[in-house]
């Protein structure tokens, strides 16, 4: 038999040795790769998001109950005895008579001063007789003074024409001339006391019908406080809460039971204090519950932070919907801000374990660290400002396993 070629007996092993060196030239870039990388982590332990262009959002989720925008709270008028006229629960319409005070102390008062009142009042109107009255006896003062004058001045005419004929001596004459005298000072007098006395006599009526005027006052505000005793509702709407119970003794100013509106009410929301420069009235909103949505525009916010929140209440923009209970749960979403066109990605944990300031980028079969800078963040979005382009893919879960790692391999 022939021997076989050479080539042949060493045919094995040169595929054995080709294969080899492709095996090589193939493990060495991968090898290359783990060897310059810090860390390494499975792929499928992270979230990747890619980052994109579109509309920002910027908004804020918050759970909060149904409250009464006008829930207003009756108070005792006075001290007495409270007698309800509803129960908690009952539907009453505005003006309606809800309680009534018993206070025999409050009336009993108010029929005394009407008392003082009628008696005030006959002294105004015995005032103005008496003022009439006056009037005639001064009138009648002047009218005699006038008539002891003329006789006067007629006696002294007399007294003259006698003397001239030597019946009368001059001492006569002189008297009549005096009391003439006398009866033109007590005329003039009688006339000055005529023009005087209208003054005095309207100041005397005028300050008996000052004082009956005061008392006056006083019965009608004894009389509104007595209206008061019977307690009206001063919305519809349906009764909340009854503070006290039935035929209880109550003290004045104390709190009696709470009407609550339902034809207004409102979504009382918690806001962590961090977004609390960003709230304000009239900012719209979404309301959401039992798989309905309603618009809804904030319209109150709390001066104050409490627990670290901020509260605000949000209202229905259009028609309040049907069947709201006060203090049912509600969810709303608060429309802070919206941008067109900017770079987007999914928020993750990476914002809070990187601080907002870097980001591992998925390329070459691992995660690079990369700086970045965030703008405004939303319930699900984040604005990104630098760092990244569109549709680089970043690692979105959490990276305390990369412990700061420039390079991490993902297998």
């Amino acid at each position: 038999m022939a021997a076989p070629p050479a080539w042949r007996r060493f045919a094995p092993w040169i595929a054995a040795g080709t294969a080899l060196l492709i095996g090589i030239a193939l493990l060495v870039p991968g090898a290359r790769r783990v060897l310059s990388a810090d860390a390494s982590v499975a792929l499928s332990r992270l979230s990747v998001a890619t980052v994109e262009r579109g509309d920002f959002v910027r908004d804020i989720a918050a759970e909060g109950r149904i409250v009464a925008a006008v829930s207003p709270t009756l108070y005792a008028p006075a001290a007495g005895i409270v007698q309800l006229k509803a129960k908690a629960g009952d539907r009453v319409e505005k003006d309606a008579v809800i309680a009534v005070i018993d206070s025999p102390e409050l009336t009993n008062r108010l029929a005394q001063e009407q008392a003082a009142l009628a008696a005030l009042d006959i002294d105004w109107q015995r005032a103005k007789l008496q003022a009439r009255r006056q009037q005639l006896t001064v009138q009648e003062a002047v009218d005699r003074a006038q008539v002891d004058r003329n006789t006067a001045a007629r006696e002294v005419e007399r007294s003259r024409k006698a003397f001239e004929q030597g019946a009368y001596s001059e001492l006569q004459v002189l008297r009549n001339e005096d009391a003439l005298e006398k009866a033109e000072f007590a005329l003039t007098r009688a006339r000055e006391d005529l023009k005087l006395e209208p003054e005095q006599i309207r100041f005397d009526v005028e300050s008996k019908k000052l004082a009956r005027d005061r008392q006056q006052l006083l019965v009608a505000d004894l009389s509104r406080q007595v209206s008061q005793l019977a307690l009206r509702s001063p919305v519809a709407g349906q009764i909340g809460q009854l503070l006290v119970a039935e035929r209880a003794s109550v003290a004045r100013d104390l709190p009696l039971m709470t009407v609550v509106d339902l034809s207004a009410l409102e979504l009382e929301i918690k806001v962590p204090e961090t977004f609390a420069k960003d709230l304000a009235t009239g900012i719209p909103a979404e309301i959401t519950g039992g798989g309905k949505s309603w618009p809804g525009e904030i319209s109150a916010v709390s001066p104050e932070v409490v627990a670290g929140q901020v509260s605000a209440r949000v209202r229905f923009s259009g028609s309040q919907p049907e069947g709201l209970r006060q203090n049912q749960r509600l969810s709303s979403r608060i429309l802070l801000d919206e941008k067109k066109g900017v770079l987007l990605v999914q928020r993750g944990p990476f914002l809070d374990t990187g601080a907002g300031r870097v980001a591992y980028v998925v390329k070459d079969g691992g995660a690079v660290r990369t700086a970045i800078e965030v703008g405004a963040t939303s319930l699900n979005k984040v604005e990104i400002l630098g760092g990244l382009a569109e549709g680089d893919r970043v690692v979105i879960s959490g990276t305390d396993d990369f412990n700061g790692a420039e390079r991490v391999v993902l297998h």
